[in-house]
């Protein structure tokens, strides 16, 4: 393979290509069942472009990268052109002032990722078999693609673990930050869950849970044709109040969540909590093949706890229930880690046109790497696990 011709193309919009075609490289296994990556296949990312939630206007703009070898479509990556660092959850705002600061031009960039979800996952969607040449074939074309058109910087974010080593190796600037996520060690319920936890802890928990169950409604998880269109309705509004709130206008629109009733619902668990015939608060999670994925939450009445209840504690629930290996409960947020959600490492991969600054960054990443990793160790150690849980998890 390392002889074929590899040809890339620059693709600004997933309606020019068939879907089966990007999902063979996105996701391979969807075919006998569920996508291992629910953010990479076509429906999702195509739903972002349908609704407007990317494109003109949004400063997320298509610039998906293909791999093509003998006619056949070997390799993609989801890439946009960004004109600011809103939506990526690895921030690099202080890279941009600096940057500025020293008379550069920062933006626009090239951005590899899921917009606007903090989920691992691969970035560098390989047909089977093409992994090694469909990455490097990526890289070389995603960097050329930034140095031919005098672009600051290529960043391709929450890639997984292989690709970070591999994307190091060949001269890309690796980045490690943390997220909390929830591990399955094998539970038959949520009491065997509990039983895990120091004394404290689970008391606290169980505390907690109650507290939230009384809040005088009904909660409700719902997946595939439970979820009906007024259930989007009502999360509209709290999602609408949730993104005014951390990023003062929301990302998504109304459009996409009705792409998503239309074409991923059997992918989603929204959990709402109803209370005299109304909706009062929601979460939604996105299902896949081994992980549940914890991306919004909102309401329109603050009630004790049923923020930690729909959001931590429903997603333990489902996904013991569902034999998943995985939460994850999306970005930061330390107050997770009492209930049972410890921190993992996340990574990144950036390349930097101009030398002396791609210099600077590299010894700060440096840095930032042994500090991500002591702190890891050092929540670890603190979290709610009794001692011999702790290890298990190690």
């Amino acid at each position: 393979m390392s002889d074929t011709e590899i040809e890339i193309t620059v693709l600004g919009s997933l309606a020019d290509i068939a879907p089966g075609d990007w999902d063979a490289c996105a996701c391979p296994e969807s075919a006998d069942g569920r996508a291992v990556d629910p953010f990479t296949t076509y429906r999702f990312l195509r739903a972002l472009e349908v609704s407007g939630s990317v494109g003109s206007g949004t400063g997320w703009q298509p610039q998906h990268l293909l791999a093509r070898a003998d006619d056949q479509l070997i390799a993609a990556m989801p890439l946009y052109l960004k004109s600011h660092s809103q939506g990526e959850y690895i921030f690099d705002h202080n890279w941009a002032h600096a940057y500025e600061n020293a008379g550069g031009r920062y933006y626009p960039k090239l951005q590899a990722a899921v917009p606007f979800t903090p989920a691992t996952g691969r970035r560098f969607l390989t047909r089977e078999g093409w992994d090694e040449t469909g990455m490097a074939a990526l890289t070389q074309g995603a960097v050329q693609l930034a140095a031919n058109n005098q672009l600051s910087s290529l960043h391709i974010t929450f890639c997984t673990e292989a690709e970070a080593e591999a994307g190091d190796k060949m001269g890309l600037m690796r980045r490690s930050n943390q997220q909390f996520h929830w591990r399955n060690n094998g539970y038959k319920d949520f009491d065997a869950f509990l039983g895990s936890l120091a004394a404290r802890k689970r008391k606290n928990i169980r505390k907690e849970r109650k507290q939230a169950n009384a809040f005088g409604g009904t909660i409700h998880c719902l997946t595939g044709d439970q979820i009906d269109p007024e259930h989007w309705d009502a999360f509209w509004v709290f999602y609408q109040d949730t993104g005014a709130r951390k990023w003062g206008t929301p990302y998504l629109t109304r459009g996409f969540f009705d792409q998503m009733q239309a074409d991923m619902r059997d992918d989603m668990l929204l959990v709402l909590a109803e209370k005299d015939g109304r909706y009062v608060a929601g979460a939604l999670n996105f299902i896949g093949r081994d992980a549940l994925y914890g991306r919004y939450w909102g309401c329109r009445e603050d009630h004790p706890a049923l923020h930690f209840e729909l959001c931590y504690y429903r997603a333990i629930d489902y996904a013991i229930e569902q034999g998943l290996s995985t939460v994850e409960a999306g970005a930061q947020g330390s107050h997770k880690l009492a209930r049972g959600y410890l921190p993992v490492e996340t990574h990144s991969l950036h390349w930097l046109r101009d030398e002396g600054f791609r210099d600077a960054v590299g010894r700060y990443l440096e840095a930032e790497r042994d500090a991500v990793s002591e702190e890891i160790e050092m929540l670890t150690d603190y979290g709610p696990f009794r001692k011999t849980e702790r290890e298990d998890h190690d």
